[in-house]
């Protein structure tokens, strides 16, 4: 491994780490882009998954309070988002993923670049269970077909008036057990070679550093501050989305 694939790897695992370490989601849309120039997409996953599983476990324990205060809450996500991944990677058999990681790209931009240049945010303040699993369910999909579990939960979690820890007390856990799994099939398919599990020693270590940055300004950061930097995440990851499919 060259200086420079090491530097390329501690740059790429900082900035996805600093990122979940902040909002409790977005590694892998943050750090594909520098692991893809040195490794071929399925390892480049692999380094992902294992670094978001470790700052995402750390990120529970931040929020472990707003967990446990409203249990019930993450359940309607995440019960209907585990049953939805084997849809999802139904899904992946039958068709090219391209198309919808463009579609959902472009959602994510319309809608963070809507509400970025509102003054108001949206607001739904009210019991919404259904809806809740629907989004959890489509999550789940997306994330056996795409990788891009935490597109729609972050959406509409954005949506919410809740506070900053209940916000990320559903992301967190939801990003986190997706991404468990995943790195539990990429393990049983023989993707964690010696020569990925090099690669992963070298990004944990910066991203494990930048996710206790991240946890430390989310710490101090508003809850309405919280919302709307959730907002512009939509925009930027989904930006950075659609231009890694179409270049």
């Amino acid at each position: 491994m060259s200086a420079s694939d090491i530097l390329t790897l501690a740059l790429g695992a900082a900035l996805g780490g600093f990122v979940n370490g902040l909002a409790g989601f977005g590694t892998a849309l943050f750090a594909l882009g520098f692991y893809l120039t040195i490794m071929p997409p399925k390892q480049a996953v692999a380094v992902v998954v294992v670094c978001s599983v470790v700052v995402g476990a750390q990120g529970l324990w931040v929020v472990r309070h707003a967990i446990f205060a409203r249990p019930a809450r993450l359940m309607r996500f995440l019960v209907p988002g585990l049953f939805g991944i084997p849809l999802g990677l139904w899904i992946l058999s039958m068709i090219e993923p391209r198309g919808l990681k463009i579609f959902i790209a472009a959602m994510l931009i319309i809608y963070g670049g809507y509400f970025s240049l509102r003054r108001s945010l949206p607001t739904f303040d009210r019991p919404t269970p259904f809806a809740d699993a629907v989004v959890g369910a489509l999550g789940g999909v997306l994330g056996g077909a795409a990788a891009l579990s935490g597109a729609l939960p972050t959406i509409w979690c954005s949506m919410r008036p809740w506070p900053k820890a209940e916000t990320r007390a559903v992301l967190q856990p939801f990003n986190f057990a997706v991404l468990l799994i995943t790195a539990v099939m990429l393990a049983l398919d023989g993707v964690y070679t010696r020569h990925t599990l090099t690669f992963v020693a070298v990004a944990l270590p910066s991203a494990i550093l930048a996710g206790q940055v991240g946890f430390a300004v989310f710490r101090v950061i508003p809850d309405l501050a919280f919302r709307r930097l959730l907002i512009v995440l939509c925009l930027v990851s989904g930006t950075i989305l659609l231009l890694r499919e179409l270049i």
